[in-house]
Order: structure tokens, then C-alpha cells, then sequence
């Protein structure tokens, strides 16, 4: 079972603290198990937030055998974490421990030195400030979260969340992540300033939009030559009608969503089939392995191969 550790320190902002412990403890296996065991641990078993007082059941020991260590964000102003909880973090760091910081986390994060020389991201207002602080961290201002392996760090409230599901599915695949973003009701994707490892079944669209049966339509058709005009005849519009609608309505151009649409799909017969990369490419609906290839990584990140190696759809405990 995979241990997760959530830090409770003093100031915990309590959304911060919560979403790690809602999200992870509600998970659960095609076969009805439990992956995780969620544990809440401070240097102190009497936490002070906001307004009220939180218990830690677990101390900083625990951290010793956690697969995962979560640092949620404190409120402006509180102390610093105590050199028993930055050496705590280093050592768990040292022997592989996962570890993620949920919005202003990041600072604490960044106190223990491990953040050096790598990426990482923040809510946008506090983003200069942890620049300012910390220069050897390379600060991302306007992503939702950056993934360095065993380092993560998301941007503020909602997008812990995001980074929650996006660990879930690194650990069990994209059909255990779907099930428990039902359960928060929330969508398993958002769009954000980076390429996400995240793939959905049906590429969202507008509910309601006078566009939707036409977006559902490409969907379903991703394989095919899909035209401007092709999509404007289907719509029942002019090609300059349709096209100013499609922005209007969806933020970005048909051949734009289009792509990403065959990209969601190549991701899900990466992860979920045996089919050569060739076969992936022609049934996403890309004119060529070739084309395929560097469309992918554009938008992914990484290569097919590399993306089937990392997400391929498991049932692990």
C-alpha cells in the first residue's frame, strides 16, 4: 500500500491540508481496493490553523516510511517550519520519497534546498516573492503544476487538486484518476501553460454551445481528413462564420483543438492498447509517424514510446 504523508505544520491552511487527504483517501482500485493509506503528521499533535486547531495523529517519524510527502500551504505570516521538519524533508528526499508542495508550500519546499536548480511553480501572487527568496529555483508563474519526478509543485487552491489526480494516475493509470476526479466532480483535464500528462475519454467542450454537436462530431471522427471546409459543411456555416464562432466558443482555432484532440486520443491508446506507434499515429488521425512524433512531443512533452513506458494503464498496489 502506498503511504501518503500530508504535513500539518503551524498556519496549515486548511483547503491545502484537506484536498490531499479528501482526494488520495477516496481512490480506489478496479477491484474495490484502497491504494492509499493517508496519514496527517506534524511536529506537534496540536496544530494551529486557521480559526480552529487540527490534530496530527502521526509525528515526523512517519515521514521515515512514507512513498509520498504532501507540504500544503501555510497563512501569511507563520514561522518558519523547525530544523527537525527541513531535515526530515531532506532526509526523505535522499532515500526517494516522493514529495509535493500545494500552493505557498512551495516556500517550505524551497527552505530544504531540494528545489534548487529545478523548476517549480506557486500561486501567481506569490510567485515574485519566492523568486526573490530562493533565485537558484527556476519559478514558473503560469502553469499549474511542474513535475520534476520526484518533486512536484502545484499553483494555488483548486490546481492541488489537479496535481492530486495528476499523481494518481502517474500510480495507477488514467482509469483510476477518471473515477476519482468523478468523485470530486471535477474534470480530470484542465487546460494550463503546460503540456499535462492527462488524457480524457471525450476532449472537453462547451455545454450547451450551438458548436457542441459539431465538436462532438470531430471527436468521433478524429481519424478522418477533417477540412476547414468539411467542418464548416457539417456546421451549416461559411468557413469565416464557422471559424469565428469556433474561437468565440472554444479559445482557439478548429486545426488547434483539433490536434490536441488527436494527441488525447493517441494518449489513450498508448496507454490502454498494444498497438504499434505507427497504428496509434492512424487511428488518431495523423497524416504520418513522422508528423505524429513531433506533434506529440510538442504537446506532451515527451515521445510516444517514452509517454507508453511512463503512463501505460496498470493495476499496481
Amino acid at each position: 500500500m502506498h503511504t501518503i504523508a500530508v504535513m500539518a505544520l503551524e498556519q496549515v491552511i486548511p483547503f491545502d491540508l484537506s484536498t490531499p487527504m479528501e482526494v488520495f483517501a477516496r481512490v480506489r482500485l478496479p477491484d474495490g481496493r484502497c491504494p492509499y493509506r493517508v496519514r496527517v503528521c506534524g511536529p506537534a499533535a496540536q496544530v494551529p490553523a486557521a480559526g480552529f486547531v487540527i490534530t496530527a495523529p502521526w509525528g515526523l517519524e512517519e515521514l521515515a516510511d512514507a512513498d509520498t510527502i504532501v507540504v500544503p500551504g501555510r497563512a501569511e505570516g507563520a514561522p518558519p517550519p523547525g530544523k527537525e521538519v527541513l531535515r526530515a524533508l531532506r532526509a526523505a528526499a535522499a532515500r526517494g520519497a516522493r514529495i509535493a508542495s500545494i500552493c505557498v508550500g512551495a516556500f517550505d519546499l524551497a527552505l530544504t534546498g531540494l528545489l534548487d536548480g529545478s523548476a517549480a511553480t506557486t500561486h501567481w501572487v506569490a510567485a515574485p516573492d519566492l523568486a526573490r527568496r530562493f533565485p537558484e529555483v527556476e519559478v514558473r508563474p503560469d502553469v499549474l503544476y511542474v513535475d520534476n519526478g520526484q518533486l512536484l509543485t502545484s499553483a494555488g487552491a483548486s490546481a492541488g487538486l489537479d496535481l492530486c489526480l495528476h499523481m494518481i494516475r502517474r500510480d495507477f493509470g488514467s482509469a483510476v484518476a477518471a473515477d476519482a476526479a468523478r468523485l470530486a466532480v471535477t474534470p480530470l483535464e484542465r487546460e494550463g501553460g503546460q503540456a499535462q500528462f492527462i488524457v480524457h475519454p471525450r476532449p472537453p467542450v462547451p455545454q450547451g454551445s450551438v458548436l457542441e454537436p459539431v465538436l462532438a462530431w470531430m471527436e468521433e471522427h478524429l481519424g478522418e481528413e477533417l477540412t476547414l471546409g468539411r467542418l464548416a459543411r457539417h456546421s451549416g456555416m461559411s468557413g469565416r462564420t464557422f471559424s469565428r464562432r469556433f474561437r468565440e466558443q472554444t479559445g482557439t482555432t478548429p486545426l488547434q483543438w483539433l490536434l490536441r484532440a488527436r494527441v488525447r486520443r493517441a494518449q489513450y491508446l498508448l496507454e490502454n492498447t498494444d498497438h504499434t506507434i505507427d497504428r496509434v499515429a492512424d487511428q488518431a488521425g495523423f497524416g504520418s509517424p513522422t508528423a505524429f512524433r513531433e506533434r506529440f512531443k510538442k504537446v506532451a512533452g515527451t515521445t510516444p514510446q517514452s509517454y507508453r513506458a511512463a503512463f501505460r494503464s496498470s493495476e499496481r498496489v
